[in-house]
């Protein structure tokens, strides 16, 4: 497989960071995740965009985010990833420079990353009979609007998602459930979509607003509110939403059923919405 770094094309098995990258030493940088539907990029521009926002945050040059898309197109060409579902990954960080902690000199070029590979979809049977949830306590920092490659809370919540035999772990916040570890979550009340909304305690998903502008267009309520962690149980529908999750229903939290224990019908109206919108096939029973 060939990457893009640093503005060379090459082998994955090539491509070397240097030790003092301050993406290896800090975390300091931030990453996209874009979709793929049989050669098609999905939504490149709120993706984008994201990427500007999020390195403007970090005061890196947000010059760099146009590098991306016209790799990513080579990448998909010369990689044979023009068919299927492929993921597009790009990560940018302040580049290499002696360890300290304060920003290095200006002349410091950041460190421009980016791959493609496929993407095996989700089981039919997640969509078709939806997946457990678990919650847990919210210990990351109050910037998580920051699509920043400091991912180690959220690798230990979803962990503790596997552990338990779950697809997700549910983050909450003041007794206030926020998003999942790799996804935003909506409920379904008394047919009313409610969501947290887009502020520093969550990520703004490029997918959660997809999806709420479509529950718009099909005239379904929309509120963007506080679920607190009780209401969980009394929810008609509970899905998740993110770029690799698309839209996926949650039946189980903390191993008590949601609604009816199967997945709502505004869930799957909003998966096969999506879908549509997407190009990709529908798959639903």
């Amino acid at each position: 497989m060939q990457v893009f770094l640093n503005g060379d094309f090459l082998d994955a098995t090539e491509a070397k960071v240097s030790v003092d990258d301050r993406g290896f030493l800090f975390a300091d940088g931030v990453y996209e995740v874009i979709r793929v539907y049989d050669g098609r990029p999905f939504l490149v521009e709120p993706h984008i965009q994201r990427l500007r926002d999020g390195l403007a945050a970090l005061r890196i040059d947000t010059a760099v985010a146009n590098r991306v898309m016209p790799a990513a197109e080579r990448l998909l060409d010369e990689n044979g990833h023009r068919t299927g579902d492929v993921i597009v990954y790009a990560q940018v960080t302040r580049g290499a420079a002696p360890r300290r902690h304060s920003f290095p000199p200006a002349d410091v070029s950041p460190t421009v990353y980016v791959s493609t590979r496929s993407f095996a979809q989700h089981p039919a049977l997640y969509f078709d009979e939806g997946v457990a949830a678990i919650t847990v306590a919210d210990t990351r920092w109050s910037r998580c609007d920051i699509k920043s490659v400091s991912l180690l809370p959220n690798v230990l919540a979803n962990q503790q998602a596997k552990d338990a035999g779950a697809f997700e772990a549910l983050f909450v916040r003041d007794g206030i459930v926020v998003e999942g570890s790799h996804s935003n979550l909506i409920g379904v009340f008394d047919g009313v979509l409610v969501t947290y909304p887009v502020c520093n305690y969550i990520l703004g998903g490029i997918t959660r607003r997809l999806v709420l502008d479509l529950a718009r267009e099909l005239a379904m309520p929309v509120r963007e509110g506080a679920i607190l962690q009780e209401q969980l149980v009394l929810a008609d529908e509970l899905f998740l939403c993110g770029t690799t999750t698309e839209v996926m229903p949650v039946t189980v939290v903390d191993g008590r059923p949601v609604g009816a224990g199967d997945p709502g019908p505004i869930t799957r109206r909003l998966l096969q919405a999506y879908r549509e919108r997407a190009g990709a096939a529908v798959v639903l029973v």
